[in-house]
């Protein structure tokens, strides 16, 4: 009786249990409750992103186009495939039924391949030679953007390339785009100082394809209301009416992207005798900088010895080449850039003003200094000589966030231009000069112009009759990043770049910038003592008379000092061997040590774990015997 009491009440708390599992799992059902326990938040959406799709006031449709099988995906973009239907279900759950998800599984020679073709989704091609799918199209009523062919390699922008597709298909006209440039940027028939004429640089060409492109004259003193971006590239010798109209469209909400330069190479004026160039020009906006807070020095030309290009005479510390660790990798801007050609450029200081942030996008290494612009384009040896690094990153391109103040506070600068005589002047009604923008705004500040020229960005083919133009860097597709950041508004302007897998070994990079700050401080010192050796034997000639053969011959004391400067030499000489030596070997050393923490750290974890545990058990078990 007993036995049989007891599997009643086991089979009833049994059931009871099973009921309970089922009413839970129906609640949480019924609750949508999402928890990111990711390291870097990959799953979580950013403010931006939200505000996009909690703003759609129509349903907007979003194909996405994944061949599923065993054999249709490859093997590495299965894992990538999964994180981007993870993406477009975390879009859906905030934009609610304003965002319809449509997935197809294009096989070959099927409807849903035709389908993908015609919205412009492009096959991508195993070793095999068959062709899988995996991109997604984005349309409301007659606009649609398509992503061909989504890229894990770009897995950092997947947020932000979805929310701007959804984005511009919001809107029903391009973004109005104005250039006001000092250069020939959209080319020119006619130069009267060069009596040629110019092709528009690849910069326009590029930008007329996304955006509606509009002159603005670099002497402006206002404007259009419709002009929603404004680039601006080498603003040399701009009027103070014009540096107001700037501010003046800053304050009303306007995009300001500015490329300023100490030292503009591809804009050197006429040269003042034959046979010697004019030297690069500078631009700069100094009112507008001063009341945001900001300053780079006309004056100076930023040298970086661990981004300098060319070797040997032609090594220019001036003409840097960027790479991935100088530039902000957790902003959408500057993620996916590799690299950078940035040319006699300056660097930024930036305090900014109250009520303003500031970004860096772009930074110089710690091992870099600034030179005057007359040492701009010397190279080799004499590039290093008196090199002296001033032991800090300096910002070379930067956005600034927040309520902008006016830099005019006594309103618009008095016309420069004199009056006609017997004129009488005009009482025209003008609108109140802004002095505070009504709400948060951006402005980008780029310390180089050169990087955006033809010759700079990209190289030029001719094949078959066709000019064909390869990028020969991210330069093109920084200042479009850019461009296209500002255009589409401030949730895209507040997206954040979403983490990856990559690690740089930084700390191996600050290792090689401080050996090479001791490489040229040993340099400079045997320098400094040559020069005082020079001098030394040059007084004891002097002392010894000025006879043409007395002249020639060394005196004992010279050749004694000369014999300690040749033993110095060799001792520094060794120094700086074993320098490098030990930088090679600690760096290797450190990468190794790297590895084997990152592949053999967890197993071995692991192993001490279990042996805990059964050293644990046996002791418990000695215990209990």
């Amino acid at each position: 009786m007993q036995r049989r009491n007891l599997l009643i009440t086991s089979g009833i708390g049994v059931a009871a249990l099973f009921f309970a599992l089922v009413a839970f799992n129906y609640l949480a059902a019924r609750v949508a409750a999402r928890v990111d326990l990711t390291e870097g938040r990959l799953y979580t959406l950013s403010e931006g992103t939200k505000k996009i799709l909690a703003g759609l006031d129509a349903p907007v449709k979003l194909k996405l186009y994944l061949s599923q099988g065993e054999q249709a995906m490859p093997v590495p973009l299965r894992g990538f495939a999964q994180r981007v239907e993870d993406l477009v279900r975390e879009f859906r759950s905030v934009a609610g039924a304003n965002l319809v998800v449509e997935k197809y599984n294009p096989k070959p020679d099927s409807e849903e391949e035709d389908a993908a073709q015609l919205d412009g989704i492009e096959p991508q091609q195993l070793m095999s030679g068959e062709q899988f799918y995996l991109g997604l199209s984005v349309s409301r009523l007659d606009r649609k953007q398509a992503i061909p062919a989504l890229n894990a390699a770009r897995e950092r922008l997947l947020e932000y390339d979805l929310a701007r597709a959804i984005a511009r298909v919001g809107s029903a006209e391009r973004p109005v785009i104005g250039l006001m440039s000092a250069l020939p940027v959209l080319g020119e028939k006619f130069n009267p100082m060069t009596r040629q004429s110019s092709e528009p640089w690849v910069l326009a060409n590029e930008l007329k394809r996304d955006f509606d492109v509009r002159p603005v004259s670099l002497a402006a003193t206002a404007i259009d209301q419709d002009i929603r971006v404004l680039l601006v590239i080498h603003p040399r010798d701009l009027s103070p009416a014009t540096e107001f109209a700037l501010d003046q469209f800053v304050l009303r909400g306007g995009r300001l992207v500015a490329f300023v330069d100490p030292y503009a190479y591809f804009d050197q004026p006429p040269a003042p005798m034959p046979g010697m160039g004019g030297g690069g020009t500078s631009s700069t906006l100094p009112r507008l900088f001063k009341a945001w807070g900001v300053t780079m020095d006309p004056g100076k030309v930023l040298a970086d010895v661990v981004f300098a290009s060319g070797s040997g005479p032609r090594y220019t510390p001036t003409v840097l080449s960027l790479n991935r660790t100088a530039f902000n990798r957790d902003d959408v801007v500057t993620s996916q850039i590799e690299s950078l050609l940035y040319a006699f450029g300056g660097a930024f200081e930036a305090k900014p003003a109250q009520g303003l942030q500031v970004t860096e996008l772009v930074h110089s290494s710690p091992n870099s200094m600034r030179v005057d612009n007359a040492s701009a384009t010397t190279a080799g040896d004499a590039a290093t000589k008196a090199f002296k690094p001033e032991g800090r990153t300096w910002p070379l391109a930067l956005r600034l966030q927040g309520r902008f103040k006016t830099a005019f506070p006594d309103g618009a600068p008095k016309s420069e231009a004199p009056a006609a005589k017997g004129a009488e002047p005009k009482d025209a009604p003008a609108a109140a000069p802004l002095r505070e923008s009504a709400q948060d705004n951006a402005v980008v500040l780029v310390a180089d112009v050169d990087m955006l020229h033809d010759a700079a960005a990209v190289d030029v083919q001719e094949i078959f009759g066709r000019k064909i133009v390869v990028p020969s860097n991210g330069n093109l597709a920084f200042a479009q990043s850019i461009l296209e950041q500002l255009a589409a508004g401030n949730e895209l302007i507040s997206l954040r770049s979403r983490a990856t897998a990559f690690r740089p070994l930084t700390v191996v990079r600050e290792m090689e910038a401080e050996a090479q700050q001791q490489y040229f401080g040993k340099i400079q010192a045997l320098e400094s003592e040559l020069q005082k050796t020079t001098e030394k034997m040059q007084e004891l000639q002097k002392a010894r008379g000025a006879g043409a053969k007395s002249s020639q011959i060394l005196t004992p004391e010279q050749q004694v000092e000369l014999e300690n400067f040749r033993k110095k030499v060799a001792v520094v000489r060794t120094e700086l061997k074993d320098l490098r030596k030990n930088l090679r070997q600690d760096a290797e050393a450190l990468v190794f040590w790297t590895k084997v923490g990152n592949i053999a750290l967890m197993p071995l974890l692991v192993a001490l774990a279990g042996l805990a545990v059964a050293l644990v058990r046996r002791r418990r078990q000695a215990l209990a015997a």
